[in-house]
């Protein structure tokens, strides 16, 4: 779509997007036949979402107990200095680090960053820290909470704000 002509969302393309994001695994045939439309104009509206940057991208989520990875943690960073070569710095050797599954730059707190991270368990979790994370000379300290259950986790963002004009 172009910046002239923007998508307009309606109430058809909202479903669309509520049954992928909660079932990706759809067929066309099963999406069209859900949302009510024969399978053609169903793939053009989802091709028209996808070019319109609404649906960013698809994956397949894996259940982290079946590889053993039991243990969540969450870990606030402080940094020493804020200059933007030393948060680059951080930033990229967080990008290369597998068991960060979040990184998020956060205000409101003495951390700098919040990193979610992922590992089998809490030996993994000390190998982590102490040979990856705190290497960085850059970093002033770091604060973890582990997670005890999971109440809520899933990657469906809310939808029920967009309004609809008629």
């Amino acid at each position: 779509m172009t910046e002239t002509h923007p998508y307009k969302l309606d109430q058809l393309d909202l479903t669309i997007l509520r049954l992928l994001q909660t079932h990706g695994r759809l067929s066309n045939l099963e999406l069209a036949t859900k949302v009510g439309l024969s399978p053609s104009p169903c793939s053009r509206r989802v091709k028209a979402l996808e070019e319109a940057g609404y649906i960013a991208d698809y994956a397949t989520r894996l259940s982290a107990d079946k590889f053993n990875l039991h243990l969540t943690a969450y870990i606030h960073v402080r940094m020493e200095k804020h200059t933007p070569a030393i948060l680059n710095q951080f930033e990229t050797n967080v990008l290369a680090y597998e068991e960060v599954q979040e990184c998020a730059l956060i205000t409101g707190s003495e951390a700098d960053y919040q990193l979610k991270v992922l590992v089998q368990d809490m030996a993994h979790f000390r190998t982590f820290l102490l040979d990856k994370l705190t290497t960085n000379v850059h970093i002033a300290g770091v604060h973890s909470s582990f997670v005890l259950k999971k109440v809520k986790d899933h990657t469906a963002i809310p939808l029920s704000h967009i309004t609809i004009e008629p």
